[in-house]
């Protein structure tokens, strides 16, 4: 997608109704939309399963814990429609706070490197894909609040550790630009490894069709915005200075340290807000069991874009 809807199979009636699940919440004057697709046809609603779990189980750290395994479906069900707000917060948590300043900083050029017209147009048609990519999280926690009955609130979890850390790595700078650059490197190790985190349910079939098909058409986009921002970075990067550089580097290795992080504070107000018999201490358990290994393992993007700025940092 650039600048518009995501891309889709017409074919597919899952991810036709994700795409008209958009455009019906989209006032119909905005010029952004007014390629869209026809709004007949089945909903999100139509095509929710009620007998499918809202989020695959395998991607919980205490899947196999006996305290989890000992659950009743019902709590296991909560749990998991639990799993997918916080799942979808997470990502929009990333692309407002994160995401979406750090593009903001390449299209005003804050560190004079003479974008052109075409970069600068890039870098607005990907702001554009995330509002939308944005929207689609937003409608799929709705859709699960509204078919299960429950509340399941965002503001009930915090945000998610990259947000967390990002904040945090902000009241350390030493100045406005120092934080303008920790802010692009935050935003360049989500922006290049978002894809691998949605690419963990994208092709889960396990899960609810409608969840499924909203992770796989964001991950179609973001294919191509890991490129642009990629590309970008190294831009900026081959204008700076030594020390603005040695910056940028050790940021973007924090920003990956953060960004393949277990988050254990989401995990423990989930377990809190059900009141999971013995829930901390699974939660203790699996952060102890070294064969439980983190999630995403890696940023391979990151590790070449380091390699390709050389020894900085």
């Amino acid at each position: 997608m650039t600048g518009g809807l995501p891309d889709h199979d017409a074919s597919d009636p899952v991810e036709s109704a994700v795409i008209r699940g958009l455009v019906r919440s989209w006032p119909r004057r905005a010029t952004v939309r007014r390629t869209e697709a026809e709004l007949d046809g089945p909903t999100m609603d139509d095509l929710y399963d009620d007998t499918r779990s809202d989020f695959p189980e395998t991607m919980l750290p205490f899947a196999g814990h006996s305290s989890w395994d000992r659950l009743d479906d019902d709590v296991r069900s909560r749990v998991l429609a639990w799993s997918w707000i916080a799942y979808n917060k997470t990502v929009i948590d990333i692309e407002q706070d994160v995401v979406t300043p750090g593009f903001g900083l390449l299209f005003r050029d804050a560190f004079g490197t003479g974008f052109s017209d075409a970069g600068r147009a890039a870098v607005v048609q990907s702001m554009v894909d995330e509002e939308y990519h944005t929207l689609m999280h937003l409608n799929a926690s709705a859709l699960t609040r509204r078919r299960r009955g429950w509340a399941l609130p965002d503001a009930a979890l915090p945000a998610s550790t990259t947000v967390r850390r990002h904040r945090e790595a902000l009241a350390r700078a030493e100045s406005t630009r120092d934080a303008a650059l920790t802010t692009l490197a935050f935003a360049t190790v989500a922006e290049t490894s978002i894809g691998d985190y949605l690419t963990l349910i994208a092709d889960d079939r396990s899960m609810q069709p409608v969840h499924q098909a909203t992770v796989a058409l964001h991950r179609r986009d973001e294919r191509a915005h890991g490129s642009v921002a990629g590309e970008m970075i190294a831009l900026v990067h081959d204008r700076l200075d030594p020390d603005d550089r040695i910056v940028l580097a050790r940021a973007l290795r924090d920003g990956v340290d953060a960004f393949t992080a277990t988050d254990g504070a989401v995990w423990s107000a989930i377990v809190g807000i059900e009141r999971i018999p013995g829930g901390d201490a699974m939660l203790c358990d699996v952060a102890a069991d070294p064969g439980r290994r983190r999630v995403l393992q890696d940023c391979s993007a990151v590790d070449r874009l380091l390699a390709r700025f050389g020894g900085d940092g």
